[in-house]
């Protein structure tokens, strides 16, 4: 390794003349080097340790950025992801680690398939067009990717093995089908996805969307609820990412409780964390579409009304809602007895829970809000108290402005009466069981994944449907089965059902039988993005998904880097995939990504960028300006990686200036070099050696808690360091030895301006390929220490005294000062002295 010494012996140098050669051009500079990584594929790990477990001895590291979609060139939040990702990379590479950083593209989904519908493009043909545009934009800007990972999950080589991992969960019994409620767009016949929906209308048609059953394709998820819940303890993720898988998964503990309508007819099971207040429980509520209203409620063209009026509202917006119908029937509070009015609301859903809820407005905002709507019972079953069990002020059901949530005992609940609410819940709950009116029951928000997509630009689901044998899955040697390429995007409905031989032209795999169709599903794409981390081990290979003992070796993936918006769906399948495959002998892993990273969105004036607000800004104009390496540097220093960049507030001139600066002083100590002119004085020197050490110390410090603001700003201060210490135009092997330092602290920030000059300095090697710097720390002992001087407490100067030096000498040495003289002409009646720290004068007059 490296070190920062005075007697760094200099490489033979390329002397430069003239003003114009002196000038920092990046676009004469930049484009050359990144042709010369992209041919000569400089950052590429050899095949043989991609798909082999990789050697402990050499530090491997698997870094992982999330891949893009092709639907244009890169935009802000492309370049701040893999900027952040790639110094991260480089400095990896610098300290010793073997880095594996493949690069694909998540090439199925709605955008390519919009392009085709809307104005009649080749959804293959653009997705592509779109990816070679996304890659020279990366080359480009100097990003250090292994282009011999390159996948796209619209590639049949790719969508083979999808089709592959489907049919493994398919045999395990984790894909199965069942009717799940969709968005029906009635003229375009098609289910759309939930961002095609806009104001309850189709987005391409406008025309009224319904919200209707189909029979879809499901992962089996909620089999790994428990183990997706528990091992978000043993990764290092942002704590709010945790936070949001744990609510998404939603593990709670209650009660399902069975009901009877009045009359007898029929038995409602409910499920309830709060068992404990079911004597407040003044109305009772089902999902609109709950079997037992739609069958009682048949041929009523008043509900019809109704239930189609909910069908156009999303879920989001149906749980804002407060619209009820009231039914024509009661049904019995197992506990009182009372018969209680039923309703059918928007705000209750089909697929949460069982369809149906005991509504208690004391303590359920959503309760509140519909029973004041609708002049329904608010009923006080809780006594507030404190935390420390403190009776508070009784609740008022006529003053009350919302529902309570708070701690409290028992009131108006029969024998429950003055039991702490956890203490009746437990009650409640056992005598529910011992009287046969329900069980203690954990219940879970998670729901099985939907998979299907009744689109036609993704991978297809590959199971055939026989009038004998049912389903029927496409033998593994007959994948990939693959999208036909004249798919008619005109049409209406779904283009894989009605492509002309694609649906009908295969025969039952199992039988033999013609009398057999297609799926003419798709899978979601998450699907395709839930696993690609596996495949880059062995992008190429067509005998196998991954190679398994390299898989066990390379993951969990050391470090994912990727945007906050993923943290539930993507994350979440990734996850599951991989205990899934796990189980089933794939892989030897428990999760598929150890470390996250969540960088901040690049905004403007405080707003997102966007088009039609006119702040858009975009890579390509900065690139083009100002170069690659200050866009790299400006996104680096402009905030924290996890924080928002503003970009009204960077200043891109001043990264500009401040890379210019480095190229000027080491080509001038080139030209000094050259010239034989002599080195800077023994206390410059010193002083010059001691900044460049510390720099060494604090900037690696910053590299390796990713802080790349901070680490930008200790390398600023060095570079100030050698513009003072050459001011007179003296140089040496000192100054040398600072600009080496500094470049290759630089490396992983600005890679094209340090290799450019690592190699004016007469060095063969790539400064990428150098150690990273270790610091002499004897040189941060220093003799003479630099102490504040204050006047009645006011800033006046600073000298420099010897460490550990007593007040009269620092009081002298501070007397001395010209600048702190002109401040004692009054009387001194009194000196403040903090050892190596500080002097201060009191003085009167």
């Amino acid at each position: 390794m490296s070190e920062v010494s005075a007697t760094t012996e200099p490489a033979p140098s390329t002397p430069v003349d003239g003003a114009e050669t002196q000038r920092y051009d990046p676009h004469a500079i930049e484009p050359p080097i990144a042709r010369a990584w992209t041919e000569q594929r400089t950052y590429s790990l050899p095949a043989e340790l991609r798909t082999s477990p990789p050697d402990p001895a050499q530090s491997p590291y698997y870094a992982l950025t999330m891949f893009p979609y092709p639907s244009g060139d890169l935009h802000m939040g492309h370049a701040e992801i893999f900027t952040i990702h790639d110094c991260l990379v480089r400095h990896l590479r610098m300290t010793g680690h073997r880095v594996l950083n493949p690069i694909g593209w998540d090439a199925f989904g709605l955008p390519a398939e919009n392009a085709a519908r809307n104005r009649g493009a080749d959804p293959r043909a653009w997705t592509y067009a779109n990816i070679d545009e996304q890659r020279s934009t990366i080359q480009r800007l100097g990003y250090s990717f292994d282009w011999d990972t390159v996948l796209y999950t619209c590639d049949p080589a790719y969508y083979r093995w999808t089709q592959w991992l489907f049919l493994k969960l398919y045999r395990a019994g984790l894909a199965y089908r069942g009717e799940a409620l969709v968005n029906w767009d009635p003229v375009d016949q098609t289910v759309l996805a939930n961002e095609q929906v806009v104001d309850g209308r189709g987005e391409r048609s406008g025309a009224v969307v319904q919200r209707v059953p189909r029979t879809q394709w499901f992962f089996r998820i909620t089999d790994y609820a428990d183990e997706l819940l528990d091992d978000l303890d043993t990764i290092d993720w942002p704590e709010r990412v945790k936070n949001a898988q744990r609510a998404w998964i939603g593990r709670s503990e209650g009660a399902e409780i069975v009901f009877h309508t009045a009359d007898g007819d029929d038995e409602i099971v409910v499920y309830t964390t709060r068992p404990d207040t079911i004597f407040g429980a003044t109305y009772f509520v089902f999902a609109p579409e709950h079997p037992v209203v739609t069958r009682r409620m048949a041929d009523d063209p008043d509900y019809d009304a109704f239930l189609e009026a909910v069908s156009r509202r999303s879920d989001v917006e149906r749980q804002a809602g407060k619209d009820g119908y009231r039914l024509p029937f009661d049904v019995l509070n197992p506990f009182t007895g009372e018969s209680i009015p039923a309703y059918a609301a928007d705000y209750v859903l089909m697929d949460y829970g069982t369809g149906a809820i005991m509504a208690v407005p004391v303590g359920d905002q959503r309760d509140f809000e519909f029973a004041r709507q609708h002049d329904l019972e608010i009923r006080v079953i809780i006594h507030p108290t404190s935390e420390d069990g403190d009776l508070l002020e009784p609740l008022d059901a006529d003053t009350m402005t919302e529902a309570y949530v708070g701690p409290g005992v028992m009131v108006n609940s029969g024998a429950y009466d003055g039991l702490p609410w956890e203490e009746a819940k437990q009650r409640i709950t056992a005598d529910c069981a011992s009287k046969g009116w329900g069980t203690p029951k954990v219940n879970y928000r998670l729901r099985d994944w939907l998979i299907s997509r009744q689109r036609s630009w993704g991978a297809p689901i590959p199971i055939v449907h026989c009038a004998d044998c049912g389903e029927v899955p496409v033998p593994l040697d007959q994948l990939p089965v693959e999208l036909p390429e004249d798919l008619d995007f005109q049409v209406q409905g779904s283009p894989l059902d009605q492509h002309p031989t694609f649906k009908h032209d295969v025969s039952c795999p199992q039988c033999g039988s013609g009398d057999a169709t297609r799926d003419v599903d798709t899978m979601d794409t998450f699907v395709d993005s839930s696993w690609y981390y596996l495949r880059y081990l062995s992008p190429d290979d067509d005998t196998r998904s991954w190679p398994v003992d390299a898989a066990g070796g390379w993951l969990p993936v050391d470090q994912y880097t990727g945007g906050v918006e993923h943290a539930v769906l993507h994350l979440l399948y990734s996850r599951f995939v991989v205990k899934a495959m796990r189980d089933r002998g794939h892989v030897d892993a428990d999760e598929p990504f150890q470390r996250l990273l969540n960088q901040g969105q690049v905004i403007m004036d405080g707003a997102s960028m966007s088009k039609s607000k006119g702040n858009l800004v975009v890579p390509g104009e900065v690139y083009e300006t100002y170069g690659a390496d200050t866009l790299r540097a400006t996104m680096l220093f402009a905030s924290a990686p996890e924080d928002d960049i503003d970009w009204a507030d960077v200043s891109t001139t001043g990264i500009n200036k401040w890379l210019a600066r480095i190229w000027r002083l080491t080509l001038e100590q080139i030209n000094r070099e050259a010239a034989g002119d002599p080195a800077i004085d023994a206390d410059a020197a010193a002083e010059l050696e001691h900044a460049t050490a510390r720099a060494v110390v604090d900037a690696s410090a910053d590299f390796d808690a990713r802080k790349y603001n901070t680490a930008i700003a200790k390398l600023m201060t060095l570079t100030n360091a050698v513009l003072d210490a050459t001011r007179e135009g003296r140089g040496g092997p000192v100054v040398r030895s600072a600009l080496e330092t500094l470049l290759t602290l630089l490396a992983p920030v600005a890679p094209f301006l340090t290799e450019e000059l690592w190699h004016r300095l007469g060095h063969p090697d790539s400064v990428h390929d150098q150690p990273w710097p270790q610091a002499d720390t004897t040189l941060l002992v220093t003799d003479h220490v630099e102490i504040v001087v204050q006047v009645n407490g006011k800033l006046r100067g600073k000298v420099r005294v010897p460490a550990g030096a007593d007040q009269q000498t620092a009081e002298a040495a501070a007397r001395a000062d010209d600048r702190v003289a002109g401040h004692l002409d009054g009387d001194v009646v009194k000196v403040v002295h903090v050892p190596d720290k500080l002097v201060n004068f009191v003085v009167k007059g």
